[in-house]
């Protein structure tokens, strides 16, 4: 019984190009308690494998949060195989903006602690008490009252190439990073004003807005669906767009256009520029903003340091990179001193 996906990135790309279909990207989450994450993982696993799924899910006993990509054809099978969960009946599916095939290579549903890293003791307070959901055209109409204060509750490198007009952007590394800062900075506004917080699907804001409650914020709204379920709704019903720039996406695509501004500069020449990249440096993989005459340039690396190892043989840069672990710090360098243009 395969538990697990046995093939390469590689291997996985040449399989979609060659079955010729298109696939549609869907994202959705939910939080519910699951008694046992492993179990249920493995069901998962076993039921989406055979619909030719791709994509990043993470379970926990607190719920689900799914990235994935579906061919079409098995679009209607994946979802009455979502509906036949209980919990995950009728589950609002957040499809993804601008097509892509190769969004994601490889199918990995991993048990988790949480489903957001959020660094909060659930027991403290009550997670079902939560905000005020809002469509795109409630949103808008909040946006605009004087009396709101607008949050993104996403990190530093995702709003930086994006966010809705007039909000607050904290320049953090971590969802749990502005969690602090948000209330710190409103802490003489919470009966006075509404708080509305918008991420990129919505799950962020569910754990969010239930805690800013707790902490005595009286106005609690948030964005229902994020920004993708917003972009849905102003194309398919005509609503004013309030979002400037690109919405970072957690896949190969790394971002949907969402408007023609570019907020965003290139971190080596400061041209205009919000396409992000990761350093070509396996040591590295530093993930930042590249424009294409810098790529070019300095072969899709972010510095001359990484440019030189990656002319290095396999076997020397294999030794390089012997007891370094990238994980989540490729993020947290974007703020590297090596970025001169980084902002």
């Amino acid at each position: 019984m395969q538990l697990y996906n046995k093939l390469s990135a590689k291997e996985r790309a040449a399989l979609i190009d060659e079955a010729g279909k298109d696939r549609i990207t869907i994202s959705f989450y939910q939080y519910h308690r699951i008694k046992n994450p492993q179990i249920f993982r493995d069901k998962l696993f076993l039921e989406w494998n055979d619909l030719e799924v791709l994509g990043r899910t993470y379970v926990s006993y607190e719920g689900i949060n799914a990235q994935i990509s579906v061919p079409s054809e098995n679009f209607l099978a994946l979802k009455n195989q979502l509906d036949s969960i209980s919990f995950l009946e009728g589950i609002r599916l957040n499809v993804a903006i601008e097509h892509d095939n190769k969004s994601f290579l490889k199918l990995k549903v991993k048990v988790r602690n949480k489903i957001v890293a959020d660094g909060l003791n659930d027991d403290t307070f009550d997670v079902t008490d939560k905000g005020v959901h809002l469509n795109a055209a409630e949103f808008n109409a909040m946006l605009a009252n004087p009396d709101t204060v607008c949050v993104d509750m996403r990190n530093h490198y995702e709003s930086e190439i994006g966010h809705f007009d007039g909000a607050i952007t904290p320049d953090v590394d971590t969802f749990r990073d502005s969690l602090d800062i948000i209330e710190e900075d409103l802490k003489d506004h919470k009966e006075d004003k509404n708080l509305l917080m918008y991420c990129t699907g919505g799950i962020r804001c569910e754990k969010a807005s239930a805690y800013y409650k707790h902490k005595g914020f009286k106005n609690v709204f948030q964005l229902e669906g994020g920004i993708i379920e917003y972009t849905r709704q102003v194309k398919q019903e005509g609503i004013e767009n309030k979002f400037i720039g690109k919405n970072f996406v957690f896949d190969h695509r790394r971002a949907e256009k969402i408007s023609d501004d570019i907020i965003a500069n290139c971190h080596q020449c400061g041209k205009p520029c919000d396409t992000h990249t990761n350093c070509a440096n396996e040591a590295c993989h530093l993930l930042f903003i590249q424009c294409d005459d810098c790529a070019e340039k300095m072969e899709n690396t972010c510095s001359t340091d990484c440019q030189e190892i990656i002319h290095l043989s396999y076997e020397e840069q294999k030794a390089l990179r012997k007891g370094k672990g990238n994980s989540n710090k490729i993020f947290k360098k974007g703020r590297s001193e090596k970025l001169k243009f980084k902002n």
